[in-house]
């Protein structure tokens, strides 16, 4: 399963959506690029993998960053997602 995190303009937790395979969660994180670089906001609206219930509508220009991580079993239980980490 791959995660892929919205970090949004003033607020400190992001949003995420869950990918199946690898080409849906770069396809999404594509779509999220595209819409980031265009010169007039849009609406994206995302629906989660693993729950389907699940959506969210963003504005565009209101998304700072993106991240798509992997989820696995093993993979640091309890960390979040993305480049930083806090020393131990």
């Amino acid at each position: 399963m791959f995660t892929i995190d919205l970090t949004l303009k003033y607020t400190p937790m992001p949003l995420s959506v869950q990918r199946k395979s690898a080409e849906e969660a770069e396809a999404t994180y594509q779509e999220i690029i595209k819409a980031m670089r265009s010169d007039t906001p849009q609406i994206l609206e995302l629906k989660c993998d693993h729950q389907p219930e699940k959506k969210v509508g963003v504005f565009s220009d209101q998304i700072t960053a993106v991240v798509i991580s992997q989820k696995s079993g093993a993979a640091g239980a309890g960390r979040t997602p993305g480049f930083f980490a806090l020393a131990e």
